[in-house]
C-alpha cells in the first residue's frame, strides 16, 4: 500500500499506450515471478513465526487479491450489486467487502448485492460492515492520527502540549474501536473543552510525512477533519497553550502539520 504525502486527490491521466505496456508487464510478472514468489513467502512466513506467520502472510495475500478483484471485475459488480447512486466498486485502495459494506450502509445494494453481504455474515457477521475502514493496511511504520482544521479570519488554530516545543494542529490517535470521527470528538473534547457538531464533520485531506520525536522512517497519517464547535475553547488535559498561527508560522510546527499548512496556504485560506 502507498500512503501519499499529500492529500487524496483524483489519479493522473495516464496515456492508453502506457497503460497497456503496464499491463503487460504486470502479467509477466504475475506469472512469471508470482508463484516463486509466493512459494517463497509460505517458506519464509512458516520459519520466522510459524504457524501464526503463515495465517499473517496468507490474509495479507488475500487482501491483496480482494483489492485487484474490486478493480477487475468493478463494472460488473456496479451493474449486478449496486443500485443507480450507490457508491461505485473500482477504487484500488479498497477491497470488494468495504465497497459492499459502504453501500449496505448507505441501503443502495440490490438484491442480489444483499444476497451476498447476507452470505458473507453468515460466515463472519457483520462483515461488510467491519471492512469499511479495513482498506488501509495497519503498519507499525504509520501513527494513524486524526485532527480538527479549524480556521478563522485566515489563522488556524494550534497547541502545544506540556514539555513539548513544537505546535500541533488539534487532534490525536484513533483507539482501535473508533471511527475517525468518533476519535477525533474524543480528542477535541479532552484537549480543547469544546464539543464539534456531528453533521458538520467534513473530511479536509489525508497528510503523511516523519513522525515527530519518533525515530527515522515512522511516519504519522494525518486524517484532517472541518466542523463546527459548541461550547468554549480552553486548554485541558496535556495541553498547554492555544494559538492562532498564520502560514508565516509553518516552522513552529510538527512536519505533517506542515504539510497541511502548505495545503491550505495554496488554496488561498490560509494567510
Amino acid at each position: 500500500m502507498i500512503f501519499r504525502k499529500r492529500p487524496r486527490q483524483p489519479d493522473t491521466r495516464t496515456p492508453p499506450l502506457i497503460g497497456l505496456l503496464l499491463f503487460a508487464i504486470s502479467i509477466v510478472l504475475l506469472v512469471v515471478t508470482g508463484p516463486l514468489g509466493f512459494l517463497y513467502g509460505i517458506f519464509h512466513s512458516t520459519f520466522k513465526k510459524g504457524f501464526r506467520g503463515l495465517g499473517e502472510y496468507l490474509l495479507q495475500v488475500a487482501i491483496s487479491i480482494d483489492q485487484l478483484g474490486n478493480v477487475l471485475m468493478q463494472h460488473l459488480l456496479n451493474v449486478l450489486w449496486v443500485r443507480r447512486g450507490g457508491y461505485p466498486f473500482g477504487n484500488r485502495d479498497e477491497t470488494i467487502s468495504n465497497a459492499l459494506g459502504r453501500n449496505k450502509r448507505n441501503g443502495t445494494l440490490t438484491a442480489f448485492g444483499r444476497a451476498i453481504d447476507a452470505l458473507l455474515d453468515r460466515i463472519d457477521p457483520n462483515h461488510s460492515l467491519n471492512s469499511i475502514d479495513y482498506y488501509i493496511e495497519p503498519s507499525s511504520q504509520v501513527i494513524e492520527a486524526v485532527s480538527w482544521v479549524h480556521l478563522e479570519d485566515g489563522r488556524i488554530l494550534c497547541s502545544r502540549s506540556v514539555g513539548k516545543r513544537l505546535y500541533y494542529i488539534p487532534g490525536g490517535k484513533r483507539l482501535p474501536d473508533e471511527s475517525e470521527v468518533q476519535a477525533l470528538q474524543r480528542e477535541i473534547r479532552e484537549e480543547l473543552g469544546v464539543g464539534l457538531v456531528g453533521p458538520s464533520i467534513e473530511p479536509l485531506g489525508v497528510f503523511e510525512a516523519q513522525a515527530d520525536g519518533q525515530p527515522p522512517g515512522i511516519q504519522v497519517r494525518l486524517s484532517c477533519y472541518t466542523g463546527r464547535y459548541t461550547g468554549t475553547l480552553h486548554p485541558s488535559a496535556e495541553i498547554e497553550e492555544l494559538v492562532w498561527l498564520s502560514y508565516p508560522d509553518r516552522d513552529l510546527l510538527a512536519p505533517v502539520d506542515q504539510l497541511v499548512f502548505d495545503f491550505l496556504q495554496k488554496k488561498g485560506g490560509l494567510q
